[in-house]
């Protein structure tokens, strides 16, 4: 018997082929890390507030299939909201097509638009990317992004509202 090890590029294909990471909150359920966010709603007042899809991705830290959200190929000039709470997250300019099927920033709107957690759902660090305001899971930062930075901030379209400039 072989043993075949799963590469990034493998996994990425597989997430894109339909498979989804059902996944929970890094601190233990999103409910305990909202509380310390200025925005706050209950699970209940959440789940009316968003769809069933952006509460998956934004609450339960779900991840959305690759290649499904329209943001993935937007192209015009404009601001990236949370869209749990409208919070501006990202801007078109800092945009760029990793090809991986997730809209992909280099950096964030500002310096205080999102936070960051480690989490180890997959048995390894990830560092996780959420929304400074309410916060909304919206994806992961990896370090293979384009100059200046580095940095791909991989996010859940769903996790997203688009504003045109």
């Amino acid at each position: 018997m072989t043993h075949t090890s799963l590469s990034r590029r493998s996994a990425l294909a597989w997430l894109g082929a339909g498979a989804s990471i059902p996944v929970l909150a890094a601190c233990g359920g999103s409910e305990a890390r909202a509380q310390s966010y200025p925005v706050s709603y209950s699970e209940a007042e959440w789940r009316e507030r968003l769809t069933a899809q952006e509460f998956r991705i934004l609450r339960e830290a779900g991840t959305e299939r690759a290649y499904t959200s329209l943001l993935n190929d937007e192209k015009r000039s404009g601001t990236y909201v949370c869209a749990g709470c409208d919070n501006e997250v990202y801007s078109s300019r800092h945009k760029f097509d990793s090809g991986t099927g997730w809209p992909s920033f280099w950096r964030p709107i500002s310096d205080n638009a999102v936070g960051y957690e480690t989490d180890y759902k997959l048995g390894y660090p990830r560092r996780e990317v959420h929304c400074a305001t309410c916060g909304g899971h919206l994806g992961h930062v990896f370090n293979d992004g384009p100059e200046p930075t580095g940095k791909r901030h991989c996010i859940n379209g769903v996790a997203m509202d688009f504003r045109p400039a």
